[in-house]
């Protein structure tokens, strides 16, 4: 990277909001990409001849690359340098991109997901450290993570607007080419006005078996749980999975407290603040990936809607997102102590859940569903904002990457949590409500309705679920996150006093 590329510590960078652009730009694509693949799985599948055993790892191979590599990536950000990290992280995921629509066969489509997964692993923990060591100003801080908490909560569900019009319209191949120009344009950008502060590096010797630990046991955890889904929790490879990530990540723990250079340094999550951040987001996060997945085969099975109205559907949540994230997060981020809008904003979020849990098969649109998933984007953004600005906020600036890695982690493993768990749930549910009232029913047109309000039967059932866990979620923001409102003043940013406590005030993820 040239000199240019570095400023001086504690000096504002004049290019900091162009730089905004460009990684806010690198975020959408990675958060619509958990989606838009999904509503172009099933015209897929018929093209490349995927059996429906095998088609699950469309979806699996990309999260067992990204969860299993993200702190790996996030050090290799520290060491490397974090624009050059996603600078790389950019190409590699545009050409991986590139083979997923060239695919030909399942082998090259599963090859192509595995790697957008390892590229993106490098890429997100990049793209929010670059933030976490550019933007030290609280107010300009908040205003830039309300920008990337909007884009993060609110680029899942643009992603199946998008990915319903590509299908539709044009081929499902678009929904990979389609990163391509959105990968170029923000390479190009940041190389061009992204700078990180001079001393910002972590040069530390790489803790190798830290690596292997961490990434054979995320793996193992998601995997785990991504077959829990499908074979059932009690299967023996699933069980084994659940043992053998426990045995490892157990491992590295302890490998993590006795090296010199860890790669995770336990400061890092050991803060009460961060801690509750980490473990209120992941809770936070089963919540959300469980409705999403729900409302969608809702809307698409029990009503009816094309993938496009689908995703159209889901434009309240996201409204409700942006302006939580932006105006309400950002205005009073630096007014009032982070766990006071963390912890309202997740149980806002519950409400909005709890009007869900009154589907049926006949429900209207507007008076049950509409409100619902806009109380819920307006918690869940105003609730993101401050969590993933405080993630990073007072972390020495080497570790600035891992740190980042840990929120984008924290997330994933909440996802594959939350779709394993809810769909079990949902699955359950599903089948006591049939067996119960299907015979009952006579005829053919009859029985139908009864799988159906079998199946709204199981989403409602899982949706209580997720409700208990938003109120989990809110109870740790305002009982772990006891840092003060964050002051008008720069975020402290390096030196040795930097890596545990927030200045006065703080926020958490």
């Amino acid at each position: 990277m040239s000199e240019a590329a570095v400023k001086a510590p504690g000096v504002p960078d004049a290019n900091r909001w162009k730089a905004l652009v460009f990684i806010a730009l690198a975020q959408l694509m990675v958060v619509l990409d958990s989606t838009i693949v999904n509503i172009a799985l099933p015209s897929a599948q018929q093209d490349l001849g995927i059996s429906d055993g095998n088609r699950q790892w469309v979806v699996t191979a990309y999260a067992l690359a990204f969860g299993g590599l993200l702190l790996f990536g996030g050090r290799i950000a520290d060491l490397w340098g974090r624009k050059r990290t996603f600078v790389v992280g950019l190409i590699g995921f545009a050409l991986a991109s590139a083979l997923g629509g060239a695919a030909t066969n399942e082998a090259m489509m599963f090859g192509a997901r595995a790697l957008q997964g390892a590229f993106g692993a490098l890429l997100a923990p990049a793209a929010l450290s670059l933030l976490a060591v550019t933007f030290t100003d609280a107010k300009e801080r908040a205003k830039a993570f309300g920008i990337y908490g909007a884009i993060a909560g609110g680029g899942a569900a643009v992603g199946l607007i998008l990915g319903g019009f590509l299908t539709e319209y044009l081929d499902w191949r678009w929904t990979f080419f389609v990163n391509i120009p959105f990968a170029v344009v923000a390479a190009a950008g940041a190389w061009l006005v992204v700078h990180e502060p001079a001393g910002s590096r972590n040069r530390s010797t790489l803790d190798v078996p830290g690596v292997i630990l961490s990434t054979l046991g995320l793996v193992a955890l998601v995997y785990g749980f991504t077959r829990a889904e499908s074979e059932g929790w009690s299967e023996a490879t699933t069980v084994g999975m659940f043992v053998a990530a426990a045995v490892l990540l157990i491992a590295f723990v302890l490998v993590e407290s006795k090296v010199k250079a860890p790669l995770l340094p336990l400061r890092v999550v050991a803060d009460r603040n961060r801690g509750g951040i980490y473990l209120s987001l992941g809770l936070a996060i089963i919540g959300m990936f469980g409705l999403f997945l729900f409302l969608t085969y809702y809307l698409q099975i029990v009503k009816g809607y094309s993938p496009v109205k689908t995703g159209f559907a889901f434009m309240p949540m996201v409204v409700g997102m942006i302006t939580g994230s932006t105006q309400i997060g950002t205005r009073l981020m630096t007014r009032v102590a982070p766990r006071f809008l963390m912890g309202p904003g997740f149980l806002v979020g519950a409400v909005g859940m709890l009007l869900l849990t009154q589907l049926e098969t006949d429900t209207s649109y507007a008076a049950v569903l509409l409100p619902g998933m806009l109380l819920l984007g307006l918690g869940m953004g105003t609730a993101f904002m401050p969590a993933m600005s405080m993630a990073t906020q007072g972390v020495r600036p080497q570790d600035a990457g891992v740190a980042s890695a840990m929120v984008n982690t924290s997330q994933q493993v909440g996802g594959a949590i939350g779709t394993a768990l809810l769909n079990t749930i949902a699955a359950s549910a599903t089948t006591t409500y049939v067996a119960d009232h299907i015979g009952g029913a006579s005829g053919r047109a009859q029985q139908q309705l009864v799988q159906l309000q079998g199946q709204v039967q199981g989403y409602t059932s899982a949706i209580w679920f997720a409700v208990g866990i938003l109120v989990a979620a809110g109870v740790i923001a305002l009982t772990f996150v006891n840092a003060g409102r964050p002051g008008g003043g720069a975020v402290a940013s390096s030196g040795e006093g930097a890596e545990d406590e927030l200045p006065v005030p703080v926020i958490a993820h």
